[in-house]
């Protein structure tokens, strides 16, 4: 879907929790069915792509300590490469699944990663709620997002869509963009 495509990234970690709370909703582990099916896509995904994975054995949990936010915050570490979807992150949390659990394991990734940060300290936390904040400002609601020019491609299912704008489709230069993302009037359940 991806493949040909050469980008800068420049990986933002923040807090789904925090983009939970500001637009009032669950996460996906929160709620039972849409869990089990979450966890079934990631492995499948995972499979096509020859990662290997473990879902976590606690989920929900506080990813707080975890070192992958402090490993990424190097002063906006950027990274010219094949945007796919092997990132270390998904390695990280997927191959190091117990994680959360096992406060070892967590040690252990914490020294293989050697972040010049402390994960657990106030200034990460702080770039983490900063980035939050700025995220929410833009619209993010979900994790991943990718922004790329301004627009934001949401999820696994948007990364056709991301590749079609990244190939310059002519439909993103069209009337679509802007006037299926207007506001509309809807119910609203209270």
């Amino acid at each position: 879907m991806l493949e040909g495509l050469s980008v800068d990234v420049r990986y933002q970690p923040l807090l789904f929790a925090g983009l939970l709370k500001h637009w009032g909703q669950k996460g996906p582990a929160e709620i039972e069915p849409k869990r089990a099916w979450t966890f079934r896509h990631v492995h499948w995904i995972a499979h096509q792509h020859g990662i290997a994975m473990q879902t976590p054995a606690q989920h929900p949990f506080n990813p707080l300590p975890a070192p992958a936010p402090a490993a990424r915050l190097r002063a906006g570490r950027r990274h010219a490469e094949p945007l796919r979807l092997r990132d270390g992150a998904a390695r990280c949390v997927g191959a190091r699944a117990a994680m959360p659990a096992r406060p070892a394991r967590l040690t252990a990734l914490v020294a293989e990663l050697s972040p010049r940060l402390d994960p657990a300290s106030e200034p990460v936390k702080a770039a983490l709620k900063d980035a939050s904040t700025r995220g929410i400002a833009s619209g993010v609601f979900g994790v991943p997002t990718i922004e790329v020019d301004g627009r934001l491609f949401w999820g696994v299912d948007g990364l056709a869509m991301l590749a079609s704008y990244l190939r310059s489709d002519s439909w993103f230069d069209g009337p679509a963009w802007d006037s299926e993302g207007a506001p509309r009037a809807g119910l609203v359940r209270g």
